[in-house]
Parts: C-alpha cells; sequence; structure tokens
C-alpha cells in the first residue's frame, strides 16, 4: 500500500492502496534542490501570498519546465465524483502510454502509474493540505517501480478546493532475478577483495600529522586500541550463516543489524531488505524452540504475543516498533506466509527474490490465503429440487437459450386455466421465485 502523510504539523496518517513509508514534511531547501516534490512543494508555496490555497489562475502547468512533463492537473469544480483531466504532462502520459481521448480519471488505467494519482485526490479534500508520498509497485508493465510524488490543492474562490495539482517522479527497477544476481555478485567481489594491510604514512607526506608514534621494535601493544579494517564497522555484521544452534539473541542481534544495513537505500537494499526478513524468519523459526528467552526478549521490549498476528512482535522486534506500521504489516504477512508454506531455515530471502512480484507478490499470496472459504450457497439444493420436480404442464414459449435452467413467466387467469403472456429473463425476479419456491 501507499502510505500518505500531509505536509502541515497537524496531517493525519491516511491508509491508501499498498502500502508504503510516507515523508515527512520537506525541509527548507533551496532552489538547487534535487528531490521534484520538494521543488513542486516549494513551487506550490510561493504562490500562496498570504492564502490559505495558491489560485488556479496562477498556475500554467505548460509554462512550468521543471516538473511540468511529470504533472497532473485535477478539475473537480464540475463534478467532484469523476473530475476532469485538465492537463497531463507529457513525460507521465508517455510513461503511462494514454492517449488523449484519457479525459477524467475514471478513465485512468488501474495500474498505471498516473493512477498513483489520481486514486488520492480526496485524501486532499479531508487534509486540506498538500499531501507527499513514496512507494514501490508493480506496474501495468509487470515492472516493480519507485515513485515519490505530492498532491497539493487550489482555489477558484480562494476557500475552496476545487483544483489539485499533482506531481510525480518515478524509477524503473530491474526485476528481481537481476536484482537478486547483482546482489550475489557483489557479495563474491567483496568477499574476493584481499584484505588491506597495515600501510605506513610518510613521515613528509599529506598525513603525515596522523601519524602516532609507535613502540620501538614493534607492532602496537596489545592494550592499544584496535584500528577498524576497509569493511568493518564497531557494531559490524555478524558472521553469516549463523550456526544452527545459535542462541536467540545473536539470531535477533544479527536480524536487526540487516535491517538496519537495509534501511534508506532502494535497489540494493531489496536485496538486503530480503535477508533481513530472512533473518527475522529465522528468529521466528527459533523463538518457538525457545519460547522463555522469547518471552523475555518480549518483555525487555514491551510487546506483547498476538494469537490473531503472531508475527507482528517478530518485525518489531527486529525493524523497531517504530517502524512504519503499513511496512510492518507487509513484513509480518510474509513471514507468516513463510510459515505456512513450512519454509526451512535460511530459505526465506531466496524465495522473496524469485517469487513474482517479490515481496508484495509473498504478501498478496498471504492475503488471499487468510480469505475465509466462499460460504456454499444455502439455495443450491433447492435448484436441484426443481430440477428433478414432477412437471405440472409442458408449452411451447419462445426462451432465449442464454437465460439459464429457469425462467419466470407471467400468466393470466382464464376461467379454470392458465394463459401463458410472456417469460420474464430479469435474474432477480427469477432467484426470488425459486427462493419463494421453498417456502
Amino acid at each position: 500500500m501507499d502510505s500518505m502523510r500531509g505536509f502541515e504539523d497537524e496531517a493525519v496518517v491516511a491508509q491508501a492502496h499498498d502500502d508504503e513509508p510516507a515523508i515527512e514534511r520537506p525541509p527548507e531547501i533551496g532552489i538547487d534542490e534535487r528531490r521534484m516534490h520538494v521543488r513542486a512543494y516549494n513551487y506550490w508555496v510561493s504562490l500562496l501570498n498570504g492564502r490559505p490555497y495558491p489560485s488556479i489562475n496562477d498556475v500554467d502547468p505548460h509554462t512550468i519546465e521543471d516538473f511540468g512533463g511529470h504533472s497532473v492537473l485535477l478539475d473537480f469544480s464540475s463534478d467532484p465524483q469523476d473530475p476532469e483531466i485538465a492537463f497531463l504532462g507529457r513525460a507521465l502520459r508517455a510513461e503511462c502510454e494514454l492517449d488523449q481521448t484519457i479525459r477524467h480519471i475514471s478513465q485512468v488505467p488501474a495500474r498505471s502509474l498516473l493512477s498513483r494519482l489520481t486514486d488520492h485526490y480526496m485524501q486532499i479534500i479531508a487534509n486540506r493540505a498538500p499531501i507527499g508520498f513514496e512507494a514501490e509497485f508493480l506496474g501495468q508493465r509487470g515492472h516493480n517501480m519507485l515513485y515519490r510524488g505530492i498532491l497539493m490543492p487550489l482555489s477558484s474562490d480562494g476557500e475552496s478546493i476545487d483544483f489539485i495539482y499533482g506531481v510525480i517522479n518515478w524509477k524503473e527497477l530491474a526485476d528481481n532475478g537481476t536484482a537478486h544476481a547483482l546482489e550475489t555478485e557483489v557479495d563474491r567481489a567483496i568477499a574476493a577483495t584481499p584484505s588491506v594491510g597495515e600501510c605506513p604514512v610518510w613521515a613528509d607526506g599529506p598525513n603525515a600529522e596522523l601519524a602516532e608514534p609507535q613502540p620501538a621494535g614493534g607492532p602496537i601493544g596489545r592494550d592499544a586500541a584496535p584500528t577498524l579494517g576497509l569493511w568493518e564497522e564497531e557494531d559490524e555484521d555478524p558472521q553469516l550463516p549463523l550456526p544452527a544452534d545459535a542462541a536467540l539473541a545473536d539470531r535477533l542481534h544479527a536480524a536487526r543489524v540487516s535491517a538496519e544495513r537495509a534501511a534508506g537505500s532502494e535497489q540494493r537494499g531489496r536485496a538486503a531488505l530480503y535477508r533481513a526478513l530472512g533473518l527475522a524468519y529465522d528468529f521466528a523459526l527459533a523463538a518457538d524452540r525457545d519460547v522463555d528467552t522469547y518471552a523475555d526478549l518480549l518483555a525487555d521490549a514491551g510487546l506483547k504475543v498476538q494469537a490473531r498476528a503472531p508475527m507482528t512482535p517478530i518485525v518489531k522486534l527486529v525493524f523497531g516498533a517504530g517502524y512504519d506500521k503499513t511496512r510492518l504489516t507487509e513484513f509480518a504477512a510474509a513471514l507468516c506466509w513463510a510459515q505456512r508454506e513450512g519454509l526451512p531455515q535460511g530459505a526465506l530471502a531466496e524465495y522473496l527474490a524469485a517469487f513474482e512480484g517479490g515481496l508484495k507478490g509473498i504478501v498478496q499470496a498471504e492475503r488471499r490465503a487468510r480469505r475465509p472459504a466462499s460460504r456454499p450457497d444455502p439455495w443450491q439444493e433447492v435448484r436441484e429440487r426443481l430440477r428433478t420436480a414432477p412437471v405440472l404442464a409442458q408449452v411451447d414459449v419462445p426462451v432465449d437459450a442464454s437465460s439459464g435452467d429457469f425462467v419466470l413467466l407471467i400468466a393470466r387467469r382464464d376461467q379454470d386455466r392458465l394463459a401463458i403472456l410472456a417469460p420474464v429473463s430479469d435474474e432477480k425476479l427469477v432467484e426470488q421465485a425459486i427462493r419463494k419456491s421453498a417456502a
């Protein structure tokens, strides 16, 4: 799902489609700001002039060279239920493969990038402030895309919101197989990198002032603070894979470190996120075997086991209770899917990379599995009885063969007989008649 958040301080987080982390209110940034949605927001602010909303008369997307091609202008002054698309930027139109016949948002394809904007216009009315958003979704061509955008209210009378201006930027991601292959190659390259030995500092070189006096005749003493290697950090990655008998606390630490590594990145972060989810799942499996230690970890974090959502405490322990709630829900669903499928330890990350749609696809699969089975039709038995019931009379009446097994007939009393006048093809009336026959 996409998550959205208004830029006003009192704005409320609004639930939307696909869920994803919302962006915070943009900081005060100069004209060299690289992010398109922040430039669009600054443009909107520059048009306020003390008014609650900029005037529609001050906005002409055709003349905005910076982001006009990535924008859309919605006019719902005449029809709030189906706003008119008053302007659609060339780049956005080309990306969505739309022609000039698309004039209203009801005509926008459901899986197009444009729908990421038009699906949320009512949130502007509710918040009465600009709303920014960013997410990843499966586009209409079947490719994963990252997008970031903003919707901004405009007014024709200075008070009511009857126009909305949206700006969106995007990038297409490599497919899961390619991303996983690249991640594997990077890991192999890092593993093959030779270790860097001690490099002496030249006495008259540029870093001479950083040289520490060494004890004569040997290396630094045992009590001296060790220096970090090329790929080391103070809280370095745990050695992976963990041994099968690794302690539960060690598994939690490994999952947390991996989750921190995945935070804040995009393409490479997707593979890193899958690795973090895999370690979280391994931790969940280990928690089932070490219930007492797991209970202590939950108590220390102030979390409780939820029978309806057993994996939610797991992902909160790994990614943090303050992580975006929509994403935590998706992560928990992915772990529930892995448990439902009976995946062994260490297998989830590869399944995520190979599964069609990646994390989103697995979340959808889990939600489909959770849906209750459709209830049996209580009137099916009545239909079966009618199919084998004794025939009272047969008449030759032209009836459409596609109308189904049962037809409702209108008849007129003709003394002690019935005169058939016409068949009725209305499915609801036929269904009502079938149910009445069982009374």
